[in-house]
């Protein structure tokens, strides 16, 4: 099916537009064909894309929304350690990444990778599967967002009035989070760059804040208990819980391509992007790393929920604050789905792609049909909550997987191409010894195929109705959705970006 698009009238019009997907920064410039080149202005500032970077993933936030699924795994031990484990399996995944970010800045990320280094024959479906992996992760990462915000702000008259909020008045809390993200990206965030650098000094603030207060005011377990303790009580052997305990540290990097999706609108992106993306795993890491180990000394036993706040007033300014937070996460994790469904749209992968490649001149050159498409598709995750809380967590329970996924891809391929200088200049802005690439590219196919296996897997036994992981359905119904809009419309259409020269 690949070789029908070789032909298609779209590939007269690639071949008469090549960009260097380079900057000075680079030495070696590789030349990189696009469908509908479209200048988006470069306003993101070196500090502002390293704080967006960390923004999304916001690791110890993201430890601290599924701390009792780590515990459930294997107890503090499980925990702490698991930071390691994800170090190791994000870590490869970013330098990969970032080796190939600094030879090919584009807003496509790592389904433009894939176009570029896949072989002719099947370039385009395999970058396709990968775009479309990449951009559904994201909707559903957002929907998540969304969701936990509306949570938080659900729990304030829970504490105070014991008033618990149903489905649907939950859905209305998302919704609206969900349009004043959508508002303030279509009418703010050109004219406030300063929020995201901002939203970075907030929450590594609070992260400081909780874990020495935590520390100074609550009972501590002994460091026995902390850092040998391992009490799995899922009910699978000790190693498979650990594993589908790694869920957990997931969270810490989910989103870590998001500098990828702005790279068209960052500053000498071959530089700042590789450097967004790996102090993305050097701040997570620590955030992560110490949160779990504060808060696994303060508790005094698994059921970390159990204990009430010593201060009403201090539990309600860290609740606004953490809510604060995550609407910050949400405006950032919309304004990097727009851009990565825009460059879909713009290599022709989408229906009705012309109308969602297109920016407004009037506000500030950016992809407006394509956030409304995002916020209708957060929307519309949210609505399946409205129909079945269990299907919707199943639906959150991919997206970290789906993304390393994409990730791996073109790990593999770069492998495959047995990281050439064709595709891999030893001139460039962002490089690591030939050595320590292999094992980063290696880990990043080894680290997907673990998220496969283990994230499927129901996370306690004996299996039930209620706790059943229902990945494998959301799994084949984006997939029968990805295939719809391959056979409607992108299998004529769609050309990912690739090498000018033959490879």
């Amino acid at each position: 099916m690949d070789e029908q698009g070789e032909s298609s009238p779209e590939k007269a019009e690639l071949d008469n537009f090549l960009e260097s997907a380079t900057t000075e920064s680079t030495n070696e410039t590789i030349e990189v064909i696009h469908i509908n080149p479209q200048a988006v202005a470069r306003d993101i500032g070196p500090f502002q894309i390293i704080a967006l970077g960390f923004n999304i993933p916001n690791s110890w936030a993201g430890v601290a929304t599924a701390f009792s699924a780590a515990l459930t795994a294997g107890g503090p031990a499980s925990l702490i350690y698991g930071n390691f484990v994800s170090l190791a399996m994000y870590g490869s995944a970013a330098v990969t990444l970032a080796e190939l970010a600094s030879v090919y800045p584009t807003a496509g990320g790592q389904y433009h990778f894939t176009s570029i280094m896949a072989p002719k024959r099947f370039n385009r479906s395999i970058s396709y599967v990968c775009g479309m992996m990449a951009t559904v992760s994201w909707v559903i990462c957002s929907a998540s967002v969304a969701s936990i915000t509306s949570l938080c702000i659900a729990s304030i008259a829970e504490f105070y009035g014991g008033y618990k909020a149903s489905n649907w008045q939950l859905f209305l809390i998302s919704q609206g989070l969900n349009i004043f993200a959508l508002g303030y990206n279509l009418f703010l965030m050109k004219k406030t760059g300063w929020l995201h650098n901002a939203a970075f000094f907030l929450t590594l603030s609070t992260f400081l804040v909780i874990c020495i207060v935590c520390l100074a005011r609550a009972d501590k377990q002994s460091s026995t208990w902390v850092w040998a303790n391992f009490e799995p009580s899922s009910g699978w052997p000790p190693a498979v819980s650990f594993f589908v305990g790694l869920s957990t540290h997931a969270y810490m990097f989910g989103g870590l391509d998001s500098a990828l999706h702005l790279a068209e609108e960052t500053l000498d992106a071959s530089k700042m992007v590789p450097k967004a993306l790996m102090s993305t795993i050097g701040i997570g890491f620590f955030s992560g790393f110490a949160f779990s180990v504060a808060m696994t000394y303060c508790i005094p036993s698994l059921d970390i929920f159990a204990n009430d706040p010593k201060s009403d007033t201090a539990a309600t300014v860290f609740l606004g604050i953490v809510i604060a937070i995550f609407t910050f996460i949400l405006i950032a994790t919309q304004q990097t789905t727009s851009r990565l469904l825009w460059a879909l749209a713009r290599d022709q992968g989408l229906v009705f792609s012309p109308q969602f490649a297109r920016l407004s001149p009037k506000l500030g050159d950016i992809p407006v049909a394509a956030l409304l498409l995002d916020s209708g598709l957060i929307a519309l995750c949210g609505c399946i909550s409205l129909g079945s809380t269990a299907a919707f967590n199943a639906l959150v329970g991919v997206f970290s997987m789906m993304q390393m996924i994409s990730y791996a891809i073109p790990a593999a391929l770069l492998m495959y191409r047995r990281r050439s200088k064709k595709v891999l200049p030893r001139k460039r802005a962002f490089k690591v010894p030939e050595v320590m690439g292999w094992a980063c590219n290696m880990g990043t196919v080894i680290a997907a195929v673990i998220e496969t296996v283990f994230f499927m897997l129901p996370t306690v036994l004996p299996v039930t109705a209620s706790n059943m992981n229902y990945a494998v359905v959301v799994l084949a119904v984006i997939a029968i959705v990805m295939t719809l809009n391959w056979v409607v419309f992108a299998r004529k259409h769609y050309q990912g970006p690739r090498i000018g020269a033959a490879l």
